[in-house]
């Protein structure tokens, strides 16, 4: 990454794109962008590329370009990155960058807001969907505002089918018992009221959501990649949807079920609350503490100030009000278990900055791929949990009651 950036900031009046495969990976390399900018420009100052770096490929790609000393490169980059507030820092930095290039749908438009924040208006462009199984649609409105983009799906790619979810109630979707070749199982189901049998391409409901399902010439058979599509319409035929959420990964204390649609939602409402304040939600993610009783709701946030990259000063009201925003956002059956105190009070734990990193380092060293990884919506290894907490400065609870009133309302 850091060969890649050097060498991309000596030749940024060339660069015409920023590219990643997902949103959180250059979430990440903003971040390390942060740390490192005073490396970069002292090996652009001096021509000579930093002795820690030690991999003989990196030092010869690298070579062919630091060829000379360039000052006057390294003062340009250094005022840009040197300012307290890094709003519009990569228009800056690469100033004939068309577009951000990467995928902001799902889980990854959390990280909408810093790339709002750091391009300086460039246009954010998800072009396909697609994953290691298959790939599946192309966005047809690249400039589409990113919380409304779909995907048009290619039926030539694989052989689709789509499994019906309650639209009122996702998370609850239907647990299937399979008997087939797949690892995820074959479709070939029967059930108390009767068979259950998946809809192909042809026949969606606009309106409706599925489950994606897919048989690939690669001897995937009926596999259920996990992901949960909304149908919004069709260009011509073919079937246009956009991305919800991954099945199953919910919080749950009690009876209640949250999605990880519904848990974006809440925390979108309330972090509205903090960007008068000039803070930028960097990340996110989230636990259910059962460990006390009544089990709550834990949110890990790491926040960005638009002035300064210093940490953030937090103001315990503001981020009580977050906490009660949050819990207002979430449904029925949670406030019902709120005002029965069956749930305490929910809790959000701000995390330095660079605590979201250290999570990807982890995942990453027990075998997650560094360009597929998606920060956790719900994190469920206690390892991981170590890791988040030991980055807190600071903690707060919603101070909100729920009556029966409201828990109706």
């Amino acid at each position: 990454m850091y060969c890649q950036l050097l060498t991309g900031l000596l030749q940024r009046d060339e660069v015409v794109r920023i590219n990643s495969i997902f949103a959180s990976v250059l979430a990440r390399c903003i971040k390390f962008l942060e740390d490192h900018w005073k490396g970069l420009c002292s090996d652009i100052r001096t021509g000579c590329l930093s002795d820690w770096v030690i991999d003989p490929g990196c030092r010869y790609a690298v070579s062919s370009m630091l060829t000379a000393p360039n000052p006057e490169l390294a003062d340009t980059i250094e005022n840009i990155c040197g300012d307290e507030s890094w709003e519009g820092v990569i228009k800056k930095l690469w100033p004939k960058a068309k577009y951000i290039n990467s995928v902001i749908t799902g889980s990854m438009s959390r990280y909408i807001p810093l790339l709002d924040f750091c391009g300086g208006g460039i246009p954010l462009v998800s072009p396909s969907y697609g994953s290691s199984e298959s790939s599946f649609g192309i966005n047809l409105k690249p400039l589409s505002n990113p919380f409304d983009i779909s995907y048009t799906f290619l039926p030539n790619m694989a052989y689709f089918e789509f499994l019906p979810v309650n639209e009122d109630n996702r998370e609850k979707a239907q647990e299937f018992h399979f008997h087939g070749v797949s690892s995820k199982g074959s479709l070939e189901v029967t059930e108390a009221d009767g068979n259950i049998v998946p809809v192909d391409l042809a026949n969606v409901k606009v309106g409706r959501y599925y489950e994606v399902v897919v048989t690939t010439l690669t001897c995937l058979y009926r596999y259920r990649v996990g992901d949960v599509l909304k149908l919004i319409g069709f260009h011509h035929n073919s079937p246009q949807f956009q991305f919800v959420e991954r099945r199953n990964t919910v919080l749950s204390i009690d009876m209640d079920k949250t999605s990880e649609a519904d848990l974006w939602k809440a925390i979108r409402n309330a972090k509205l609350l903090i960007e008068p304040f000039g803070f930028v939600l960097a990340a996110f993610s989230s636990y259910s503490e059962t460990s006390s009783i009544p089990g709550r709701y834990v949110l890990f946030w790491e926040l960005k100030s638009k002035a300064s990259n210093n940490c953030p000063k937090l103001d315990a009201k503001i981020m009580e009000q977050c906490c009660c925003m949050v819990e207002e956002s979430l449904d029925f059956t949670y406030k019902s278990l709120r005002e029965a105190n069956k749930i305490a009070a929910l809790e959000l734990r701000v995390v330095k900055h660079g605590t979201f990193d250290a999570l990807m380092d982890f995942y990453v060293s027990k075998g997650a791929s560094v360009n597929q990884y998606k920060t956790p919506c719900c994190i469920k290894s206690e390892e991981a949990l170590k890791i988040m907490n030991s980055g807190v400065i600071g903690k707060f609870f919603s101070p909100k009651t729920f009556s029966q009133v409201e828990s109706l309302s």
